[in-house]
């Protein structure tokens, strides 16, 4: 059996692995090391489990994972969410569709100290459905609401799934956090316009409630307060260049940890319960890392990314239509698994097609096939394939965000939560076709500021 073929055997395994549930690092692990034995012997892969997971786990920039997760865990403890929907709620309350709004709004303010879809849509969906429910919402806006809303965190900075993306292509973090701020913008501008257009279509699914008074108003707003200090000192720092990703997380740490004693709301038990979740969940992306890093190894060896990558330079297709099967897959398999997951498991395939129909690594803007150099496309692609995998979070059968938001409202049905995020899956599509069609709203900010 040729390598390729070996490869193509091996990745069968693994969807197969992944579909009888067994958790993707193993099952990345288990068919990475079976598949360089069966392609190289044994002794290769002794030899590349020796050193593997330290060269991993020693990368620097990897470091901020576990700053941003522990920062979105404090954040959580601290009751930024209560005080960012109370004042989202204050300002958009009064509209039809207000409240429903405001979980948008709160979920983007909150992702912008999280940076993890579940969690901004566990943490929202707890202080925002009892409100929509208490104005008479309807259980699918409801539900669907707060269900898309949390897909904001994969994408607005602090983003780990950015970070591991801009590893995995060797891209820069500053770049990719400057690119995905106008996407993540867009994003929600597009869910308030769809919320507005569904209240307008079925009225009585999102009534308005009065409006806050001005005190209420006032003091809505200084709840936002600290949210604001902390995305300023660490997107605002890591765009104005004041320092890295890892030391701005850090710095986010803090800063997030003072407020939280300064508020008092940061007990010794929240600390420790924060510390277990950082360490449970960055213990989950370092296994699966190492996995997909294996996986990779073999596939490499096995020539199957090479073999994709001819595959399409031959085909005869254009390259904007290869790049839309590419994207077409990602909707595929977000429906299937997480969106870390993945990230890392098609990443080593997808990037050397588009890299070799693009012109090769040192393609440039002149003489690319999409018009842009190699890193002007890892960074737009990166955007783009993030905004897909957002869909996977709220599609069936998974859709993880669904899921999260189904065990808080277990009295709403599974198939009316689908159906309320409907909407939201449309206007993603929308902000899919325009960063397809101007990859300026992606590409323009890291060139102003030179990131």
């Amino acid at each position: 059996m040729d390598p390729v073929t070996i490869g193509l055997v091996g990745l069968a395994a693994l969807l197969v692995l992944i579909a009888i549930r067994m958790p993707i690092g193993y099952a990345m692990i288990l068919v990475g090391g079976c598949g360089i034995v069966a392609v190289n012997g044994s002794q290769v892969v002794l030899n590349q489990l020796k050193t593997l997971a330290y060269g991993q786990f020693s990368i620097y920039d990897l470091s901020v994972v576990p700053m941003f997760v522990l920062m979105g865990a404090l954040a959580t403890k601290t009751g930024l969410s209560r005080d960012l929907f109370r004042a989202a709620n204050a300002w958009f309350g009064w509209m039809r569709g207000g409240t429903a709004m405001a979980s948008i709004a709160a979920c983007a303010g909150f992702g912008a100290v999280c940076g993890s879809s579940l969690a901004t849509a566990s943490t929202m969906g707890k202080v925002a459905l009892p409100e929509l429910r208490r104005f008479g919402y309807s259980p699918a806006l409801a539900t669907g609401s707060v269900a898309a809303g949390g897909v904001l965190g994969i994408l607005i900075p602090p983003s780990v799934a950015l970070v591991i993306y801009a590893i995995i292509v060797e891209a820069n973090i500053v770049t990719m956090f400057m690119a995905a701020f106008f996407p993540g913008l867009l994003a929600v501008v597009l869910f308030l316009v769809t919320i507005g257009i569904y209240v307008r279509i079925f009225p009585g699914s999102g009534p308005a409630h009065g409006a806050a008074d001005r005190a209420e108003f006032w003091a809505a707003a200084r709840g936002v307060v600290p949210t604001i200090v902390v995305f300023g000192i660490v997107i605002g720092g890591i765009y104005a260049g004041f320092y890295n990703p890892t030391p701005a997380a850090a710095i986010g740490v803090f800063v997030v940890f003072v407020f939280g004693l300064v508020r008092g709301q940061l007990s010794l038990p929240d600390l420790r319960a924060s510390a277990l979740e950082t360490a449970g969940t960055t213990g989950m992306i370092y296994l699966i890392l190492l996995g997909a890093e294996l996986l990779k190894i073999f596939m490499s060896r096995a020539g199957v990314p090479q073999a994709a990558a001819d595959w399409a330079s031959a085909s005869g297709l254009a390259p904007i239509s290869v790049l839309l099967i590419l994207l077409f897959a990602l909707i595929l398999l977000g429906c299937l698994m997480d969106s870390l997951s993945m990230i890392l498991l098609v990443l080593p395939f997808f990037w050397p097609v588009l890299s070799e129909i693009n012109g090769g690594l040192y393609a440039t803007a002149d003489s690319a096939a999409f018009g842009m150099s190699t890193e002007d496309l890892k960074v737009w692609f990166g955007i783009l394939a993030l905004v897909v995998v957002e869909l996977g979070l709220i599609t069936p059968p998974v859709g993880m965000n669904v899921f999260v938001i189904s065990s808080l409202a277990r009295d709403v049905p599974m198939a009316t939560t689908f159906r309320g995020v409907a909407p939201f899956f449309a206007s993603e599509m929308v902000r899919v076709v325009l960063l397809l069609a101007f990859p300026a709203l992606t590409l323009w900010l890291p060139g102003a500021l030179g990131g």
